[in-house]
């Protein structure tokens, strides 16, 4: 079978499925994308590099870090399976703004600018998905600078430990953590390692949180979040 005829065997298969699979549509042959295995701690790209990519996460996970013109660094994302980043590129940012940085043994597709452009053009299914994502994004980034801005540091934690358990996404909760410092959680809300010390203890203590070969989070953090 050849690739024409094969893509439209996929495209009647994805008319009929309501739910559009990204991961099957990158993997389906006629696509330009390449797969990267990447090491933990492994760098992917660097602040100031070439913007030329769309990168989706398919195993893993990625953390997002900018530095400063004195040196300093933060942490301004750490993402999982299922997302997206780099996606700069396509609204003509010609450098990274941020470096990324594999946490665990990750596999991320690579897709070139022109070729992203191009599927995003060719097939609804992906586009819709693709802003759905978009979005959601610029939500959290919306509610980040308000948790900045108007929440204290317990909240902020507890808010953080949340999001990296995926609780309130489609699927199931982890509610296993990622491995991660109590000084990079420090860097991700704007406190110090010694203010995360003694609220990791207190959720602890509370039963919000269990260390069993890695963290583990418990719904009931979310009363930090609603008690006010």
């Amino acid at each position: 079978m050849d690739v024409i005829a094969s893509t439209k065997s996929f495209k009647i298969k994805l008319r009929r499925k309501h739910d559009f699979n990204v991961e099957a549509f990158l993997d389906f042959p006629g696509v330009a994308r390449r797969v990267v295995e990447y090491r933990r701690s492994q760098k992917i790209f660097i602040q100031g590099d070439p913007a030329r990519c769309v990168m989706y996460i398919q195993k893993g996970g990625v953390r997002l870090t900018v530095v400063n013109a004195v040196g300093k660094e933060a942490v301004v994302a750490l993402l999982g399976p299922g997302d997206f980043f780099g996606e700069g590129c396509l609204a003509g940012q010609t450098n990274c703004t941020a470096t990324a940085i594999a946490t665990t043994p990750t596999t991320i597709l690579s897709i070139a600018k022109n070729e992203m452009i191009c599927m995003l053009h060719k097939e609804r299914a992906l586009t819709e998905r693709f802003m759905s994502y978009v979005l959601s994004r610029n939500i959290r980034i919306e509610e980040d600078l308000i948790d900045q801005l108007f929440n204290s540091c317990e909240k902020r934690l507890a808010r953080t430990l949340l999001m990296l358990a995926r609780f309130g996404k489609e699927s199931e909760p982890h509610k296993l953590v990622p491995k991660i410092s109590q000084e990079m959680l420090a860097e991700m809300i704007g406190t110090t390692r010694g203010r995360v010390n003694f609220f990791m203890n207190k959720f602890r203590k509370l039963g919000f949180v269990h260390y069993n070969g890695g963290l583990e989070v418990d719904h009931s953090l979310l009363s930090v979040i609603l008690h006010e």
